[in-house]
């Protein structure tokens, strides 16, 4: 039977916030959800599993296991009550092409909830990375994200779509400007909890606003040194994160990952305090929002914020959209071919085992591999991709002749 490429996915288009970080998968899950499912769903011969602040997907392709199999699995993984109301926060499809188009309008930025947000490449690339160490590629998946890639670098080179900043860590440091006056915002302390990508985007972004005053604090306090080391800023004890200590700070911007409501306090509250909180699941308790002297800000929040390079991007949207389609194409016609190409294979291992007889030692190894395709050569030339032993015989026994003339 064929295999498909399918996929599930629950994102900001299916989902809020509180609803879609139930279903986040850490890293460390990531290497116990794949070993579950690849040990439980035999017929899996490929998986990828992208987790984002957004969105949570797993493509996969199978013979006969189907995405809304795939669903409950998750949902139950999750130790989630399965209802009706929750498989409805999820997009699947189990259809080769649909598949494939949803991960290429996924990683081309058109899917995100900051349009066009170029981060996104980067997390499928990690993922992929993840998929090749754990042996989880498989032939559709593999390809489907070499189509991912060239569709990427298409898209940079040949539309306007990537021009402009829309990054939500490039936006957090813009919110610290429009919230405090301009006389001294150059002077509030800043403090970043983290030691991600979001963490690490707001120390290169930092170099188009040129905050003085930032502290790092992260569970790791070598990773934190490292940054702060790297980016000439103080660190912070994370022993004063967690006991809500930051009666010295007016701008808090949390991306700790798997670290559900570590800011639940904040005691000084006798001046404004700006809360930006880019995690998921959440860094920071909403309530705190409540307080009149808060500021507060998360990932939905943050990027609505987000529209000032949209309409330029809008425009590119149907250059975009062409690349995507003629990709799309490329990989059905590719597909297409998969069973020629299956049969060649079996014909050029036949055909190899058949001139190694003709030769004593390994040793020959190079004349072996000479003949044999020389030999696959005359036979794809001729269109026989069924020769009887006869034939055959008479083909390498040429190729042998003129290699001793």
């Amino acid at each position: 039977m064929n295999k498909s490429y399918r996929y599930i996915s629950i994102s900001h288009k299916t989902a809020n916030t509180k609803e879609r970080e139930k279903y986040h998968i850490s890293e460390e899950e990531k290497e116990q959800l794949s070993n579950v499912l690849s040990t439980s769903f035999k017929d899996i011969t490929g998986l990828f599993i992208l987790a984002t602040c957004n969105r949570t997907e797993i493509y996969f392709e199978s013979v006969s296991t189907k995405s809304i199999t795939i669903i409950d699995f998750l949902i139950d993984f999750k130790s989630i009550k399965n209802t009706a109301s929750e498989k409805s926060l999820f997009l699947s499809s189990d259809d080769t092409e649909l598949s494939i188009k949803h991960l290429l309008e996924v990683s081309s930025g058109l899917e995100s909830l900051v349009f066009g947000d170029a981060e996104i490449i980067s997390q499928i690339k990690k993922a992929h990375q993840f998929s090749m160490a754990h042996k989880l590629q498989g032939s559709l998946l593999e390809r489907s994200l070499q189509a991912v890639f060239k569709t990427h670098k298409r898209i940079s080179n040949e539309t306007d779509f990537r021009d402009g900043t829309t990054s939500v860590a490039y936006k957090s440091l813009k919110v610290i400007r429009q919230s405090f006056d301009k006389d001294l915002v150059k002077s509030v302390n800043i403090l970043f909890i983290g030691a991600g990508d979001i963490v690490k985007q707001l120390f290169k972004y930092n170099s188009k606003f040129n905050y003085n005053n930032i502290y790092i604090s992260n569970r790791s306090e070598e990773k934190a040194i490292i940054l702060s080391q790297t980016n000439n800023c103080k660190t912070y004890p994370w022993a004063n994160v967690i006991s809500n200590n930051f009666d010295d700070f007016d701008v808090i911007i949390s991306a700790a990952s798997n670290c559900p409501n570590l800011i639940k306090n904040i005691s000084n509250v006798d001046k404004k305090i700006l809360l930006i909180d880019l995690a998921v699941p959440c860094n920071i308790e909403k309530t705190l929002a409540q307080n009149n002297k808060i500021i507060f800000h998360d990932l939905d929040s943050i990027s609505v914020e987000l529209e000032e390079t949209k309409e330029h991007r809008l425009a590119a949207t149907d250059q975009v959209n062409l690349i995507i389609s003629e990709e799309i194409e490329a990989y059905k016609e590719w597909l297409e071919g998969a069973p020629l190409r299956a049969l060649l294979a079996e014909l050029k291992i036949s055909i190899n085992n058949k001139v190694k007889t003709y030769f004593e030692t390994k040793i020959e190894e190079p004349n072996i591999k000479l003949v044999t395709n020389q030999v696959m050569k005359k036979v794809m030339a001729n269109h026989e991709f069924s020769i009887d032993s006869i034939d055959l015989d008479e083909l390498i026994s040429e190729e042998i002749a003129s290699l001793n003339a």
